[in-house]
């Protein structure tokens, strides 16, 4: 069993057993997932994500979240939800704990799957995606925003995305080291569900795409624009 934090995440685990069809993922053919630029891992399975920050550094650790999501998205979306956001039949994984625990718990799940009843609710993924797309996964999975992280600072962030929408035409009156210091210091308050030291939210894609520019202003009120709304 996972070690889980939340009473709402065991719940949804229990409706798992209630939910056999609906999470039979036997059919679903694994998708390989592409891990260029990640440093690669040799040797037996490791017990502990090699991908983070503190270990690999902050732009290898982007990139790990980068590539874990496009292989989240291909392979674990279907059952337990976009963004990692259960819909209820799956347990919600952004409460795994980020921890040696948690690891391998979630390691052992992904390499062996999980059949339940003669059904299989969770194919096996180790054998065909590997260490890196299993660790690069593991990465984006604790690195989700907690529910309502972002709540306090939304009206902010609409109006900072606004201004960098408008910056994006004309950057002349644009304070870029402001705006930069701003988003890095809100993203410094959001909290990951799992206990992860960094979120990887929109305040701090933002924060590190602004470098005053209008092309950077430009995307920098997409990544706003897009994580809001997916927040709401």
């Amino acid at each position: 069993m996972p070690h889980l934090n939340l009473t709402r995440a065991l719940a949804t685990g229990a409706l798992t057993l209630l939910a056999s069809q609906a999470l039979s993922h036997g059919d679903v053919a694994p998708q390989a997932v592409d891990t260029t630029g990640l440093p690669a891992i040799e040797g037996d399975w490791l017990t502990e994500n090699p991908y983070r920050a503190e270990q690999v550094g902050e732009d290898t650790w982007l990139r790990a979240i980068e590539i874990g999501a496009s292989g989240y998205n291909q392979n674990c979306a279907r059952c337990h939800g976009l963004e990692v956001v259960s819909g209820g039949l799956a347990p919600d994984l952004r409460y795994l704990e980020a921890e040696e625990y948690g690891d391998e718990w979630y390691v052992e799940r992904f390499r062996e799957g999980y059949t339940q009843n003669g059904i299989t609710k969770m194919p096996a993924f180790g054998e065909l995606l590997g260490q890196e797309a299993a660790w690069a996964i593991r990465t984006y999975i604790e690195a989700r925003p907690d529910e309502g992280a972002l709540d306090d600072y939304a009206d902010e962030l609409k109006g900072m995305r606004d201004a960098m929408a408008g910056y994006a035409s004309d950057p002349s009156g644009s304070d870029a080291d402001a705006l930069k210091a701003r988003l890095t210091e809100i993203s410094s308050q959001i909290e990951t569900a799992s206990g992860a030291p960094v979120a990887d939210s929109v305040a701090y894609r933002a924060a590190k795409l602004i470098d005053g520019t209008a092309e950077a202003y430009k995307s920098a009120a997409e990544v706003l624009t897009i994580g809001l709304s997916a927040a709401n």
